[in-house]
């Protein structure tokens, strides 16, 4: 069968600060700018999951996006939208959370709930022209 690429594209908004803690404020700033604001700033991030695979001969579906849908909101929009990404997610306590950083995060949530027959792409938009792509390599 041939081989196709599915998308579902979501939207959450989130806090962060993007800092080194070993670094002072002015250090942070030079390399991170207004990013590094110790009162954060937010954006509303832009996701697209891509998943590619074979078509199934039964359902005609790559992948039910009505299910990956239902996977994106409980693993990445609950855990995410509205949310300050230092303070209240998990990942990000120890790690800065960059739009590269959230990418890989997303990735490794979804990845472990989407069967290894799909290839699964991440892009994650943090404002209209800054984007990420990441497939696990």
């Amino acid at each position: 069968m041939p081989k196709v690429t599915v998308h579902r594209k979501a939207h959450f908004n989130a806090a962060h600060r993007l800092f080194n803690p070993k670094w002072n404020d002015k250090e942070n700033y030079e390399v991170f700018g207004k990013c590094s604001n110790p009162n954060y700033h937010g954006h509303n991030y832009e996701l697209i999951v891509s998943l590619t695979g074979e078509i199934d001969k039964e359902t005609g579906y790559v992948y039910d996006l009505g299910k990956l849908k239902d996977l994106i909101k409980v693993e990445v929009e609950d855990k995410l939208d509205h949310k300050n990404l230092n303070i209240e997610v998990e990942e990000f306590k120890e790690q800065n959370p960059t739009v590269e950083n959230i990418a890989v995060v997303i990735y490794n949530k979804l990845r472990v709930k989407i069967q290894e027959k799909y290839d699964l792409q991440i892009t994650l938009y943090e404002t209209p022209r800054n984007y990420v792509t990441y497939s696990g390599n």
